[in-house]
């Protein structure tokens, strides 16, 4: 009669283990390779909020651009980086008008009928942009800017003079960007684009 190698009991086969004994060795061996995964796991930090700002912002102006070439506009890349490559690190510490104004450069000019605009593109979780979170770094000095605000569920657009006539954007107001007389529009078009802006933001 073949006996278990472990415990000596009853087994079909020479040189196995019981029943018994076989669950618990599996059972043992299971154990250890969950702590053995657990351990090789690098431990998450927490989110970076300014890493994780930056690629919300990122994602943001990738919409927002897709979407006026969708439009028929012409865009082109003008902020800090895509006008000035490099220029951000010399920056660093650096105080003064000229600093401030090439740090505030806008995100984008587009370009239709004749027609060009500055574009400021800005993503909030909250929906709201006022007046405040454009001033932090000083006057705004690209009065003919337009923002455009990218949420959850919308997006939308005002215009820094109307930012600085105490105008804002709020999660119930109606800026939608559909509603600009600056842009001939394409409203279906638009909301394509807010629902990629839905997918992307849902669960950040």
């Amino acid at each position: 009669m073949a006996e278990c190698v472990n415990c000596g009991g009853f087994t079909k086969f020479n040189g196995g283990l019981c029943l018994k004994c076989y669950k618990e060795d599996t059972l043992s061996k299971k154990n250890a390779n969950k702590k053995n995964i657990k351990e090789a796991t690098p431990k998450l930090t927490k989110d970076n909020p300014w890493i994780s700002g930056v690629i919300k912002g990122r994602i943001a102006e990738t919409i927002v651009e897709e979407l006026f070439r969708s439009l028929g506009f012409q865009v082109f890349s003008y902020g800090m980086e895509n006008s000035i490559p490099g220029i951000k690190d010399l920056l660093k510490g650096v105080r003064g008008d000229v600093s401030k104004n090439i740090r505030q450069m806008p995100d984008f000019v587009v370009f239709k009928d004749n027609q060009a605009h500055f574009i400021e593109v800005k993503y909030r979780a909250s929906g709201e942009l006022k007046l405040k979170d454009i001033s932090k770094y000083g006057d705004y000095p690209f009065e003919n800017a337009l923002f455009v605000l990218v949420t959850k569920k919308h997006i939308k657009c005002i215009s820094y003079k109307e930012l600085s006539e105490g105008k804002e954007i709020t999660s119930t107001s109606h800026n939608y960007l559909g509603k600009r007389k600056e842009f001939d529009t394409d409203k279906d078009k638009i909301i394509e684009y807010c629902n990629y802006a839905v997918k992307f933001f849902e669960n950040v």
